[in-house]
Order: C-alpha cells, then sequence, then structure tokens
C-alpha cells in the first residue's frame, strides 16, 4: 500500500613521441583490449548524455501518493505539481489506492493502472523502493523521489540506497533523488531575454540566492536538485545543459560528486561547448566534508584532488553563494573579451587606488594607457589628476557631458577589454549622470563594462531601475566579487580559446612498457628502490648507472664500472627513508671508503633487523634542482599525478601540485607554474636554467605508468627526481613503489 510520507525535502612529432613514452602502442595486455570508448585502463571516455527534455517538459506526469486532504505535506506538494504542470503543458495523473479522485481529477489506484504511458513519475512515498519496482513495467521514462532515510543517514541507509539504485538500474527508468525536493518544478520568470543560469544543488537551500537572481533580471532557465544522486548526478545535468542554446552558464552547488570520472567528461563536454561551470564544493576542511557526507551521503574527495581536477578542465571553483551568483551572472551575459586589459574608472582618485590594489592582487591586468589616450582624456578631465589607470576624473565631468567623452575614449583603447566603476555610495546627481552614461555607453559596445554600487540600501533609483534595468552592465555589490567575476570571465575565455580534450589523446592501449613493467610487480608488495628504478627504466625514465652487489668486493667492481664517486644505498623490499637510518653513504671516491661503507650499510641492516637483498652501487649525480613525481589513487578520481619540489622541501614546503590523467603537455606545463617554487627551474643565483622539457617529459611518462598500471600501481614515489641544466635531461636517483 502507498504511503503518504513526505521525506526531506602537443600537437608536434615530440609531443607524440613523449605521449607513446618513446613506443609505438602495443597490443592489447591481459585481456585490456583498447576500444574507441575506453583508454588504457579500460575507463570511459566519453559519457552519453542523458535526454532530460521530457524530465523538464514532460507531457505527461503522474503524481503517485497525491492528496487533496487539508493539512497533508503531500496535498500542498500535488497543488504545486499541478500548477507546474499546467505551465508546462502536461496531463497530471493523480495515483492513490483509496481515492477516486483528487482536486477533481480522476484518480488511479496504482502505477499499473494509469491511462496512459508518463514521462515522470513524482513519488510522494516514504519508500520509493516498490514504486520504482512498479513503474519497470510501465516505460516511464523519469522518477523523482523526495523520501530521506538514505546514504545521508549512515551504512544502514546507504545499503537501502544501494538497493534503490539497482532497482532503478533494471526498471530502465532514470531517478531524480532520493532525498531531493521541488526546486526542479519551481516558477521561472518567462519574461526574461538573454542567455539564462541553469542550476544544480545537492542543497535545494543553497540554491536560492541563485534563483532569486530573477529578481535582478537575470533569467534562470532549470533548477536540477540531485540530493542524493542514487542514479541522475551532477555530471549528468552538466552533460546536458552544456549542449541547451539557452544556458550562457552552469551554477552548481556541490557536496561530493559520486563519480570523479564521470565528472570530468561532464567538464570536458562543458568546456569544449564553451559553457562556463561555476561552482561551490563543500569539503575545503575536514568539518566541511563530514557535515556534507552526513547531509547527502557523497564522496567529498581529497580536496587538493578535486580543487585541480576542477582547474584542469575549466571549472571556475567559487566559496561562498554570493560569488555563486555573481560570477555564473557575469558568464553566462558577457560577450567574449576583446583584450584581457582592465581599466579602473571613478569619482574618487581614493576608490580607484582602493580597487586598483585589489584588482591587481586578484590576478586582473591594468595595463598603463598610453600617453596618447592619456592626453585624450585630460582634454575632460584636469591634468593634475591620474588617468594612467585608474583613471580619476575628479568627480565633476561626470555631472555634464564631459562624463560620456571619456567612457567612450577609455572604451576606444584597443588594450582596453574591460571597464570597471566602483561607486561607493550615491550622491545625486553625480552618481545618477554616472550610472547612466555608464548603461548607455555598454549599449553601443561589445566590451564588458561592470560597475559595484556600494550603497548598503540599495534602494536608489539610479541602482534599481538604471543599472539592474541594464542587461548590459554588469553591476556588483562588493568589490571582491567583482574582481572574483571579471578573473573567471577572462580566464574562462582563454581557457576554451585554447582547449583541446585530453580524452581525444588518451592512450587506447597498452604500450610494450607496460608488458615490461608487469614482470617486475609484486602484488601487495613494496618494491625495493632498486625493482623500483627498473619500473622507471621501462618507461624510458633515465635512472643512474647503479648495479646491486651483495659483497664487498662486488662493491668494489661495481663502482669501477659505474664510475667515482659513487653512492651507496641499503637495499629491500619494504625500506623507506634510508637516510634516517643511516643507510645511505654519498661521496664515496675510493676502493677502501666502498669496502667499509659496504660493511657498514650490511652491519646497520643487521642491527635494524632489516633483510638486505643487496647494496646499490650508484652514479653520483649532484648538479640540478631536485623534484618529486609520484602516483596516489584518489577514491574519486583513481590515479593521479603530483609534482613538487623534491627532497627534504616536500615535506617542509609542501609546495605540490596535482593532475588527473588524461592530460597532455600544456597541462604539465601549467602544473609547474602552480608551485611557488617554480622559479628555481629558471635559475636563480647564477644556477643555470634546469631542463623543463626533460622534466614535462618524465611527467608524461609517469601519467603513462598510471594509466596502464592502474590495476597494479598503488603508489609511485620519485624523489629526487634530478633536473639537470637545459639540455641534459632529468635522472630519477630514488624511487618507491607500492604495488596494489
Amino acid at each position: 500500500m502507498l504511503g503518504s510520507t513526505y521525506g526531506t525535502l602537443t600537437t608536434d612529432s615530440r609531443r607524440a613521441r613523449v605521449i607513446a613514452c618513446g613506443e609505438q602502442p602495443g597490443p592489447a595486455v591481459h585481456g585490456r583490449a583498447g576500444t574507441d570508448d575506453a583508454d588504457v585502463s579500460g575507463r570511459p571516455l566519453s559519457a552519453d548524455v542523458p535526454d532530460l527534455d521530457r524530465f523538464f517538459r514532460p507531457e505527461s506526469i503522474a503524481v503517485v501518493g497525491a492528496s487533496d486532504a487539508e493539512g497533508r505535506p503531500n496535498t500542498g506538494i500535488t497543488r504545486q505539481l499541478m500548477a507546474w504542470a499546467e505551465r508546462v503543458g502536461a496531463r497530471l495523473h493523480p495515483v492513490h489506492p483509496t481515492r477516486e479522485t483528487v482536486f477533481g481529477l480522476a484518480c488511479s489506484p496504482s502505477v499499473a493502472e494509469l491511462p496512459e504511458q508518463v514521462d515522470l513519475a513524482v513519488l510522494l512515498v516514504g519508500d520509493p523502493l516498490p514504486v520504482i519496482e512498479q513503474l519497470a513495467d510501465t516505460k516511464v521514462k523519469f522518477a523523482v523521489a523526495f523520501a530521506s532515510g538514505f546514504a545521508e543517514t549512515g551504512e544502514e541507509g546507504a545499503a537501502a540506497q544501494e538497493r534503490l539504485a539497482e532497482a532503478v538500474a533494471r526498471s530502465g527508468l532514470r531517478l531524480l533523488g532520493p532525498n531531493t525536493n521541488l526546486n526542479a518544478f519551481e516558477k521561472f520568470r518567462d519574461d526574461l531575454d538573454g542567455p539564462a543560469i541553469a542550476l544544480i544543488t545537492q542543497s535545494g537551500h543553497q540554491g536560492r540566492p541563485v534563483f532569486t537572481l530573477q529578481e535582478l533580471g537575470i533569467r534562470l532557465s532549470h533548477w536540477a536538485p540531485t540530493g542524493n544522486e542514487a542514479d541522475l548526478e551532477t555530471s549528468d545535468f552538466i552533460s546536458y545543459f552544456s549542449q541547451r542554446p539557452e544556458v550562457g552558464a552552469i551554477a552548481c552547488y556541490v557536496e561530493g560528486l559520486k563519480d570523479g570520472r564521470s565528472f570530468l567528461l561532464a567538464a570536458d563536454r562543458a568546456a569544449r561547448a564553451k559553457v562556463p561551470v561555476v561552482a561551490v564544493k563543500v569539503g575545503r576542511t575536514e568539518t566541511g566534508a563530514r557535515t556534507a557526507a552526513s547531509h547527502t551521503g557523497k564522496l567529498t574527495g581529497a580536496d587538493t584532488v578535486v580543487d585541480a581536477a576542477m582547474r584542469q578542465f575549466g571549472v571556475i571553483r567559487v566559496d561562498g553563494l554570493d560569488e555563486l551568483q555573481d560570477t555564473a551572472a557575469l558568464l553566462a551575459r558577457a560577450r567574449p573579451p576583446q583584450a584581457d586589459g582592465v581599466v579602473v574608472y571613478s569619482i574618487s582618485g581614493g576608490t580607484g587606488a582602493h580597487f586598483s590594489d585589489l584588482a591587481t592582487a586578484g590576478g586582473l591586468n591594468l595595463p598603463v594607457l598610453s600617453e596618447a589616450k592619456q592626453a585624450e582624456l585630460h582634454q575632460w578631465i584636469p591634468e593634475y589628476l591620474n588617468v594612467s589607470n585608474p583613471v580619476d576624473n575628479g568627480g565633476h565631468p561626470v555631472g555634464d557631458w564631459r562624463g560620456r567623452k571619456i567612457i567612450d575614449a577609455i572604451l576606444a583603447d584597443p588594450s582596453v577589454g574591460v571597464l570597471i566603476c566602483p561607486i561607493t555610495g550615491p550622491f545625486p546627481p553625480m552618481s545618477d549622470k554616472l550610472a547612466q552614461d555608464l548603461v548607455d555607453a555598454a549599449e553601443q559596445t561589445d566590451k564588458l563594462v561592470c560597475v559595484i554600487w556600494g550603497s548598503p540600501v540599495g534602494t536608489e533609483d539610479a541602482y534599481r531601475e538604471t543599472l539592474l534595468g541594464s542587461s548590459r552592465v554588469a553591476t556588483f555589490r562588493t568589490f571582491a566579487n567583482c574582481v572574483t567575476a571579471v578573473r573567471a570571465h577572462l580566464e574562462h575565455h582563454r581557457f576554451t580559446a585554447a582547449y583541446r580534450s585530453p580524452f581525444e589523446d588518451a592512450p587506447r592501449t597498452p604500450s610494450p612498457s607496460f608488458r615490461k613493467a608487469q614482470a617486475l610487480m609484486r602484488p601487495g608488495k613494496q618494491l625495493s628502490e632498486h625493482a623500483a628504478k627498473q619500473l622507471l627504466r621501462a618507461y624510458g625514465i633515465r635512472v643512474p648507472r647503479e648495479q646491486l652487489v651483495t659483497s664487498a668486493a662486488a662493491a668494489v667492481r661495481a663502482a669501477s664500472l659505474v664510475g667515482y664517486p659513487v653512492v651507496m644505498k641499503a637495499s629491500a623490499p619494504q625500506l623507506a627513508h634510508k637516510s634516517e637510518l643511516g643507510l645511505v653513504k654519498v661521496g664515496l671516491t675510493s676502493a677502501s671508503q666502498v669496502r667499509d661503507a659496504y660493511r657498514e650499510l650490511t652491519d646497520i641492516a643487521r642491527y635494524e633487523g632489516i633483510e638486505l637483498d643487496g647494496v646499490l652501487v650508484c652514479q653520483m649525480v649532484e648538479r640540478g634542482v631536485e623534484m618529486v613525481v609520484g602516483v596516489t589513487h584518489d577514491e574519486l578520481f583513481g590515479p593521479t599525478v603530483t609534482v613538487g619540489l623534491g627532497g627534504v622541501l616536500v615535506e617542509v614546503l609542501q609546495d605540490t601540485a596535482v593532475r588527473v590523467p588524461p592530460f597532455g603537455e600544456d597541462q604539465a606545463r601549467a602544473l609547474l607554474g602552480e608551485l611557488r617554487g617554480r622559479a628555481l627551474l629558471d635559475g636563480v643565483r647564477g644556477a643555470p636554467p634546469a631542463d623543463v622539457d626533460a622534466l614535462v617529459e618524465v611527467i608524461l611518462r609517469v601519467q603513462r605508468m598510471a594509466l596502464e598500471l592502474h590495476d597494479d600501481l598503488a603508489e609511485l614515489d620519485i624523489n629526487p627526481l634530478m633536473v639537470l641544466p637545459r639540455g641534459q635531461g632529468a635522472v630519477a636517483l630514488d624511487a618507491l613503489a607500492v604495488c596494489r
């Protein structure tokens, strides 16, 4: 019997050689056949875009658990769904086992007895599982489950959600929820023009600020409240919205991701379509991650990896809901920039200087205007005022015909793509005339005009009527949000202009290196340094000349072959941090030193209870920049590649950057640009520039390892990777590898 419980609501040949790790792709190995739809690890390279047209614009709806009894929660919901059905032109069919009619509409006792096949079933029941099973035979396309008590409540709820997801998969329908709400059925204004914002939220209330943008004249087209995402997820809606012609930007509130790979594929689709995705992602702190998990039962993921993945695929991450609404609104409506130069124009020199500081610190480019342009501006602005950028008009020119002349002259400068005018407070008639001039000028240009209206009141006509009445001026209430939005606007267009999907170049089949590497793997074990270096060598990563020996005499012979000076290290599986135990000897220059070092190393190992497989006698490499390159596994995204300053600096400074495979040479270089110590690679204090090309090649080869050994390699740590002076390559001096 149906219940009525309402739940909580690089394109050149060298690049091709690098990505292929120096070898042509080989045949599939161990049954891992490559296809056009999956990469070398078997993960998908494309995703179907769900056809959600019939979800948002159904022709027929079934409301299961419909009610017209006053005081019942389902009654209000039924009434709202009836109003929504009328707006979208859908036929609504109530379903309830004990009612003949609901609000005058004929009521079916069960979904099996519906008078027609429906596009959407809305489930107002405490346990949606039995209804999903009944819907399997009705060929319904979509269902919505409001009920709570699933993965957000813990293990028992997660098991119930898994059973629900399995039933949905068997049924063939697509499910929104559970633990969702009525946001998808809100009344959207239909009198607004221009590109729209499509909204995705896992917490319905967190989308309210964006939804309210309609009151400021910003169009919204859709709202997808994804809830616990037992089936339909954030990624599905990103993929769908990015293909909708009316959508200018996608705004997301994300508590956790259901599947990292699906998210990357959706973000890739949006980037290729040049549709900006702006997201608040919960989980920067442990408390936020824990709270998000209790709310939706989602994995929040390691925040550094989530952040890197978003940046890698052009998703614009913001922190606050105010930033979400302002940034999404600007990106939806603004035309592509013609230049990245930003000019600050103000009534007050103090205001201009203050905002210019914030803008420069926020990464905006404030070019100095040319002498000719400054001379032109001084036709209308007194000579003693600064017009180099920021432009200070002194106040009086904005009250007459000169104000518009100044604005037009600034916008005519080819180096200027954005004009920002901070108006810290209303000062009629100056502020009123200035606002009107800015609006009029914006209508005559393709360049972006932004205004910050600083009044805390917000009831002034210049703000409510003039600025908000313009579809061409982007109006903000705070300096910080303006800087965030303008930076995102410029970065988005730079990113999409150069974007090439990394999935297009992702390797489909394993290389011969994979076959060699698999023979070295020891399931569940940590490899010795010597074995780990053999793994690197299999993928064409350079290691020092070295030999593994088991006697002092052999060590002396090895040293003469390797060439003095040498380094000697104890070698054993499970042995990490050798230096801390005194198991590394450097700078050995004679046979006697080698013999003594061998005895000392083996004595220490014996004392520490370490069973050695031998002692490494290695070429000593001294001159270069120490870096670290590694592979780890993220629970959401799978293998990730980390790069940072090496040696002890990686532990002290934690200066690292992350990428999620697949990625190309451009992203490998961008990864290096995120390091605070990037300047070390360019040469400092007389040191020669390092071989950055060789470092990039190592990063791409390690990425290939991560992809091909996805099922076999739990962790890889090359530290240090010595990057030699330009043209001399890079050498992996030490390595740690842990097998799955």
